[in-house]
């Protein structure tokens, strides 16, 4: 029988469901990505988050983007999902890498047309000198691949946060709110210590 109040995973996925049914679903599997640069100097975006599973929390992207580079500097992260109707958070931080090309091979083939597309035509993260150059490359990708598949771009795909620390928390009145925080010394184990922390 699985002990859902000492394993994270488990009530993850109950409030992650809860979200999805709840809310859009794009608001449902957002999160602040939090990544720092060589200078330790902190950097945080909105990421999707659609694939997750006991060995951690997956989101895409360009690897020449900054996180990327960020990442590949300092591969550690965090990840905060808010869900303000639900007055839940939780807050995730580990260790990150990148998935195998097989998994961004999968995802990316859901992805609609246009979106691959994009994955292309963006050079992300760099400058743009005006839109009609962005514009100029999308249409040149469609023009190349027509009504072929589209494939994934080599520089284009997954990463995975692998959690040592998880953080749930639940707003109450007074701003009492409820904080529990499941700990682990190392990604190889399932061993989570577990605390409750003053709000």
């Amino acid at each position: 029988m699985e002990d859902k109040e000492n394993n994270p995973f488990i009530i993850f996925k109950d409030w992650y469901e809860e979200a999805k049914q709840k809310l859009e679903y794009e608001s449902a599997v957002s999160a602040a990505l939090a990544t720092a640069d060589y200078n330790s100097f902190p950097d945080v975006r909105m990421v999707l988050v659609k694939q997750w599973d006991e060995n951690g929390f997956i989101f895409y992207t360009n690897y020449s983007s900054q996180k990327s580079q960020q990442i590949q500097t300092n591969p550690r992260a965090g990840l905060c999902f808010y869900w303000h109707e639900l007055h839940k958070q939780i807050r995730i931080r580990g260790k990150v890498e990148k998935v195998e090309e097989i998994i961004s091979d999968r995802y990316f083939e859901t992805r609609d047309r246009l979106s691959q597309i994009g994955a292309w035509a963006s050079k992300q993260s760099k400058a743009l000198d005006s839109r009609i150059e962005l514009e100029k490359r999308v249409a040149y990708y469609l023009t190349k691949f027509g009504l072929s598949k589209v494939p994934r771009p080599t520089f284009w795909g997954g990463y995975r946060l692998i959690p040592l620390e998880i953080e749930f928390w639940i707003k109450r009145p007074y701003r009492l709110h409820e904080r529990t925080l499941f700990i682990r010394e190392d990604i190889g184990t399932f061993n989570w210590k577990k605390e409750l922390l003053f709000p």
